[in-house]
């Protein structure tokens, strides 16, 4: 299973753009991008939508979770 920042990266590279590229979309610095892909810092969830929106995906994908169909107690 890929990690989170597994998929980031591979989501750039698929696409065939720069470090640059994606934090210009995020409105963010190329080191600022760097250190969420490292794992130095925290992601924004602005910009976890942000890429979402981008790439068309689901957060559900970067986050390896699946919306529960049961209800919780009340």
């Amino acid at each position: 299973m890929r990690t989170f920042l597994e998929k980031l990266r591979g989501l750039r590279e698929d696409h065939d753009m720069t470090q640059v590229e994606i934090a210009k979309i995020l409105g963010t610095s190329q080191t600022m991008y760097a250190r969420y892909k490292r794992g130095a810092n925290e992601m924004p969830i602005r910009h976890l939508i942000t890429f979402c929106k981008f790439y068309n995906i689901s957060a559900d994908y970067l986050l390896d979770t699946t919306p529960s169909k049961k209800k919780r107690p009340d």
